[in-house]
């Protein structure tokens, strides 16, 4: 029963629901049609939880525990969210549930607030915040959420399942306005970013078209940007099985573009998984070693360069911070760093759940550790391209200049930041979908 598994994950506590959802389908063999179900209550559930949160606590005045409120969010994901599942098989199956795991006790608590939440949900816009639910064309029938003339940060909480530390982080830097559009972005999947590899972008749009995929062009001339309801026909067409085309947002590729890879250099990319940024570097026709932490993350950009016949010139180094290089040094060095990916909360939503100021000091206290080890292996007039899908100043342009204070032998040539873009479901963008950073850095001395 799918709503068990569903149900399971969630109260697993993991942090990466969306990567367990994988590991759940390929371990139980879960046919495509069940697993795009379990996708998508669970994609939904993560980015749509605060909104969730605030209507079962507003539905059962807080009496629901971590157990049945978990039950609820699965069924009111459906409710206001999903729209193939008709209300009374989603209220016999959730009921079932609950039976199931926490005993008939709790039946009685669990249908009243399905009933309730199904007389909630209403069609149309009123244009009252405390009622709309953003980017559905439903309201609440009595206000859930905060007045946000009162709170506007709960609000934003409440109403675009954003946390407030990061829409107050955001609101200082780059303005209210803007940082609720980023939250609303982060609402619903993405477009789908396509690298052409090789061949020209316009064939190969028209090959997707053929396929009944409809691509536009992105802000790079590599990109193609198409529906995230298409991906299952584009991961098997033809073009990205043979490798003319890959999965890669616009952002990151600029990073690895930076670097200014030649042929016959000698390149190391410091956390390559899964792959992409090291292809790039590797179809220049430079040397590169490909390194990160563990086989099965190697074992990843391995398939990625034999797709995109890059794999030639790439040496796979397992190691940690780069220790098992040793004294080598390299013409270029990249460091596509471990972040918050508050630049891609909308492909990664579960990230936005992990944010604080604990997680982000020790992945700080993780990056000031790859940047000096980088440096370490940067040649005296190499470059060194520092990477991150980050929006966050702490990441980004005060750990270069930090890195700067360390090591004064190095110079910041070039730095760009780019804020997504993101396409709805139904409109498409022009990219890049992906938030990032990078700062590219010469060594002088």
């Amino acid at each position: 029963m799918l709503r068990l598994v569903a149900w399971k994950i969630l109260r697993s506590g993991s942090p990466t629901p969306l990567r367990d959802v994988e590991r759940v389908i390929e371990a139980r063999e879960i046919d495509a049609r069940d697993g795009g179900l379990l996708r998508k209550l669970i994609g939904v559930e993560v980015r749509r939880r605060a909104t969730l949160r605030a209507i079962v606590r507003h539905l059962t005045g807080g009496k629901a525990n971590a157990d049945l409120a978990a039950h609820l969010h699965i069924a009111f994901a459906q409710v206001f969210f999903l729209d193939k599942i008709p209300d009374h098989a989603l209220r016999a199956e959730a009921l079932d549930a609950v039976r199931r795991t926490l005993g008939p006790s709790k039946v009685r608590l669990a249908r009243e607030a399905i009933e309730a939440a199904i007389a909630l949900r209403q069609p149309g816009h009123v244009h009252d915040p405390r009622r709309d639910l953003e980017l559905r064309n439903l309201h609440l029938a009595e206000p859930v959420f905060h007045d946000p003339a009162e709170h506007p940060l709960l609000w934003a909480e409440d109403a675009l399942s954003m946390p407030a530390p990061i829409i107050k982080r955001w609101s200082a830097r780059y303005g209210e306005a803007t940082a609720l559009e980023l939250a609303r972005r982060a609402l619903e999947e993405p477009a789908l970013s396509l690298r052409v590899v090789r061949g020209e972008r316009e064939p190969l749009r028209q090959a997707l078209e053929t396929l009944g995929v409809t691509a536009r062009d992105g802000a790079h001339p590599s990109m193609l940007l198409a529906s995230p309801e298409h991906s299952g026909a584009i991961l098997a067409s033809e073009a990205f099985l043979t490798g003319q085309l890959t999965v890669q947002g616009e952002s990151a590729l600029r990073a690895a573009e930076a670097l200014e890879a030649k042929a016959g250099e000698e390149l190391v990319d410091l956390c390559a998984a899964p792959g992409g940024k090291t292809a790039v570097l590797a179809q220049s026709g430079a040397r590169v070693v490909a390194c990160d932490v563990s086989a099965s993350k190697l074992a990843r950009v391995a398939s990625t360069l034999e797709r995109l016949g890059a794999h030639a010139n790439v040496e796979l180094v397992e190691t940690s911070f780069g220790e098992a290089l040793g004294e080598r040094t390299f013409d270029g060095v990249l460091v596509d760093a471990p972040c918050t990916n508050t630049g891609v909360l909308a492909q990664r939503p579960e990230a936005r759940w992990r944010f604080g100021p604990a997680a982000k000091d020790e992945l700080v206290a993780i990056q000031t550790r790859l940047f000096d080890r980088a440096a370490q292996l940067t040649r005296v007039g190499g470059r060194l391209v520092w990477s991150t899908c980050s929006l966050e100043p702490d990441e980004n342009q005060r750990a270069v200049r930090a890195f700067l204070e360390r090591h004064s032998g190095f110079e910041l040539v070039g730095e760009a930041q780019a804020l997504p873009d993101v396409a709805t479901r139904h409109e498409l963008g022009a990219g890049p979908v992906d938030g990032g950073y990078f700062a590219r850095l010469v060594r002088r001395s």
